[in-house]
């Protein structure tokens, strides 16, 4: 049992799951329709739990993990956080420390409407750690380090992620650094087998860092200015919303900055199925200020984007050189059946590690291929399309 904690029925968990999850676009009254519905793309491929769910998906997280409705549960690996005293625990990083180490089991900690200023870590020793929330739009875990105050990328996340098998589903990571604190990540994963469902992860300079092992996220809504997408992780988005904002005077914007550093490395950045769209004011301004897809952090950086939409504010060479002519002839750059405004190729780049790809070079960068998701993605509940 929780010792001095008295572990509450849940039944409360789901309930406000329903919640229209509101993203800027939508405060700004401005309907922001998904890839799903611009594109009208089929999902050919998609995958849902069904009669084939895996043998080690036991009953419990299949219960949690797929419910969007009010469910009962006493159990000592679920734990609820409520900065107004009603869960267990008030602070996240108190429900972390309780939880069991190398734990084989999922911790389930269900974190209750509300604004948690705390930078949470949780370290390798701490695995199968499950966030649920009770919508983007009303439970948010925020922070402002950032290196101009002091702290290094790495440290400056406002949730850390070293535990292998973390989910995280309908939740706000933020970093409020804003852009002259230049960068200021609001989510780091650094750990296998990781996936992140209808979260919102926003900030400015580097906002989410997918630093290394296989990770996944699904119907996200991702915003920042520079470099905002950025590591050397095994990645593949779908479904998601990636906003570029407003820079500072001067400055441009650049979504990914992948950083494989060898050729044997199988790592890379795969955006497949997602709408790449601009705040209202950037979008107003992209006359005079250039926004790219992408640029090289490495030698063999590596990114592609896969039947997504392109909205108008990109430039039409599409990617940024980092310094000079560095890493044009060893980066992977790729692009397969985009739509939109600026996803045209005529006018793309021509360095020869930019690539206008087919159905089988796409292929390899699908959830099936990329990152084996089909090994591991059916026991979070999370949908998934495993090819193209």
């Amino acid at each position: 049992m929780l010792s001095k904690y008295s572990v509450k029925k849940q039944s409360t968990l789901f309930s406000k799951q329903g919640k229209k999850q509101g993203t800027l676009f939508k405060k700004q009254g401005k309907k922001q329709s998904t890839l799903f519905k611009k594109q009208g793309n089929g999902n050919r491929h998609r995958r849902l739990l069904s009669a084939s769910e895996p043998m080690w998906l036991s009953r419990k997280d299949r219960h949690i993990l797929q419910s969007d409705d009010d469910y009962d549960q006493n159990d000592d690996l679920t734990y609820t956080v409520a900065a107004d005293g009603s869960g267990n625990f008030k602070t996240i990083s108190e429900a972390i420390d309780f939880a069991p180490n190398n734990s084989y089991d999922r911790i389930f900690v269900y974190i209750k409407e509300g604004i948690y200023q705390e930078n949470v870590e949780i370290p390798s020793w701490k695995p199968n750690i499950v966030f649920l929330g009770d919508g983007s739009d009303v439970t948010v875990i925020t922070g402002n380090r950032s290196v101009v105050d002091g702290w290094t990328t790495f440290r400056s996340a406002t949730v850390a992620v070293s535990g292998e098998g973390f989910l995280a589903r309908d939740i706000t990571f933020e970093n409020t650094a804003g852009p002259e604190k230049h960068q200021a990540v609001a989510l780091r994963i650094n750990a296998d087998l990781a996936a992140v469902y209808r979260c919102t992860i926003t900030g400015y300079q580097d906002t989410l860092y997918a630093h290394s092992f296989r990770q996944f996220y699904r119907e996200c809504d991702i915003y920042g200015t520079i470099d905002y997408i950025f590591g050397n992780a095994a990645v593949v988005f779908q479904g998601c919303n990636i906003v570029s904002r407003l820079p500072m005077p001067g400055q441009f914007t650049v979504i990914t900055a992948q950083s494989r550093d060898s050729p044997y490395e199988y790592t890379g950045i795969s955006i497949q199925n997602c709408s790449i769209l601009a705040t209202e004011d950037l979008y107003y301004n992209s006359s005079t200020i250039n926004s790219y897809l992408g640029r090289p952090w490495r030698d063999y950086s590596r990114t592609v984007y896969l039947e997504s939409y392109i909205d108008g504010f990109i430039n039409p060479e599409g990617w940024k050189e980092w310094s000079g002519n560095q890493s044009l002839d060893t980066l992977y750059y790729g692009e397969y059946e985009n739509s939109g405004p600026a996803s045209g190729v005529d006018n793309r780049v021509t360095w020869s590690g930019y690539h206008i790809m087919d159905y089988y070079d796409a292929a390899n960068f699908t959830v099936s291929e990329f990152i084996t998701g089909e090994e591991w993605l059916d026991s979070t509940s999370f949908p998934y399309d495993n090819g193209v």
